[in-house]
C-alpha cells in the first residue's frame, strides 16, 4: 500500500479512532469524566471545514456529548467558535430527534499557554468550559517512564498510554513539539501489543493535526500502515463500503425494473449479475 493512499478515506481513519478511544478515560488529562462510549462524526454541516472544524466529539457514558478542541493560544477567536460548534451539535440533534443533548466543552491547551478563563459571558449567554493546561504534565518523567517500561517489557497502563499521545502538546514553540512528536512515534513503534499502538498512533494523528509537520504526519501513517489491526480495519471499511455500494446497486435495479428497463441494461448500469436482478425482480413480484 503506497503511502497516503489509505488515508484519503476519511473512513478508515475514523473508524481506528472509534476503536481506539472506545470505553478509554480522561483521567490522564486530569478531567474526572465519565469514560467514552463512541467516537461521534465531526462532519457538521454548515460548517466550513477550514475554519469550523472540530477535533473530536465524544459521546460518554453518562450520554453527555464531550466536544474537545486542542489550543496553542487562548484568544476570544476561539470562544466564538466553539459557540458555532456547540450550536451546529445542538441543531443537528434537535433536527434529527427533537432533543438537545447536554454538551461539555472542553479545551486542552498546549504547553504554549499558561493560564486562561474558563467562563465567557456575554449579556444573553454564558459558555462553561473544562480546560486543561498539559504543561502542567510531568513530560520527561512521564517520558522516562516508557522508556523505562518499554525496555524491561512492562505493559504500560491505560492513563500513560494517554499520556503518552498529549505528551507533544506540553511543549512550548513549534520545533519542541516537532522533536517529543518524533519520539513518541519512537516509543509507540516499541509497543508490542498492536491495539495499544493503535491508539497512540491515531491519536498522535488527531491531536497533533494543528501542530505537527507534513513529514512527520506521513512517518505516523507509515508505521501505521505497517500494523496487522490497521490492515483489519482497512479490509473491514473496504468490505463495508463493498456491501453499501452493493445495496445501493440493488435499489436501483429496484427502480429500473419497476421502469421497465431492459435486464441486460440494468445489469450494465448497476454491474449485479444475472442472477442478482432476476432474484430482485422475483421478489419484487412476491411482495406484490
Amino acid at each position: 500500500m503506497s503511502d497516503g493512499i489509505a488515508y484519503q478515506n476519511k473512513d478508515i481513519e475514523f473508524k481506528m479512532l472509534s476503536e481506539s478511544f472506545k470505553e478509554r478515560s480522561f483521567e490522564a488529562y486530569g478531567l474526572k469524566l465519565p469514560r467514552i462510549k463512541e467516537v461521534l462524526p465531526t462532519n457538521l454541516s454548515a460548517v466550513l471545514a477550514n475554519e469550523l472544524r472540530v477535533d473530536n466529539l465524544f459521546r460518554l457514558e453518562d450520554d453527555t456529548l464531550a466536544l474537545v478542541d486542542y489550543e496553542a493560544e487562548d484568544k476570544v477567536s476561539n470562544r466564538i467558535k466553539y459557540v458555532n460548534y456547540i450550536g451546529r451539535i445542538m441543531k443537528r440533534y434537535y433536527e434529527g430527534c427533537h432533543e438537545i443533548p447536554d454538551i461539555r466543552m472542553i479545551v486542552i491547551y498546549t504547553g504554549d499557554v499558561r493560564k486562561a478563563e474558563a467562563v465567557f459571558e456575554t449579556k444573553s449567554m454564558t459558555l462553561r468550559m473544562e480546560q486543561v493546561f498539559v504543561r502542567d504534565l510531568p513530560a520527561e518523567q512521564i517520558y522516562q517512564t516508557v522508556i523505562h517500561k518499554l525496555k524491561n517489557g512492562d505493559k504500560l497502563t491505560e492513563k500513560e498510554l494517554m499520556q503518552l499521545i498529549i505528551l507533544p502538546l506540553a511543549e512550548q514553540g513549534a520545533d519542541n513539539k516537532q522533536k517529543r512528536i518524533e519520539q513518541v512515534i519512537e516509543l509507540a513503534g516499541q509497543i508490542e501489543n498492536e491495539q495499544e499502538q493503535k491508539l497512540v498512533f491515531s491519536g498522535l494523528l488527531v491531536i497533533t493535526d494543528k501542530f505537527i509537520s507534513k513529514e512527520n504526519a506521513k512517518s505516523i501513517r507509515r508505521k501505521l500502515t505497517m500494523t496487522k489491526v490497521f490492515q483489519m480495519i482497512v479490509d473491514e471499511v473496504e468490505e463495508e463500503n463493498r456491501q453499501k455500494e452493493k445495496e445501493r446497486n440493488r435499489k436501483n435495479a429496484e427502480k429500473l425494473l419497476r421502469g421497465g428497463v431492459d435486464i441486460d441494461i440494468i445489469i450494465d448500469v448497476t454491474e449485479l449479475t444475472e442472477d442478482e436482478v432476476r432474484e430482485i425482480e422475483k421478489n419484487m413480484l412476491v411482495a406484490q
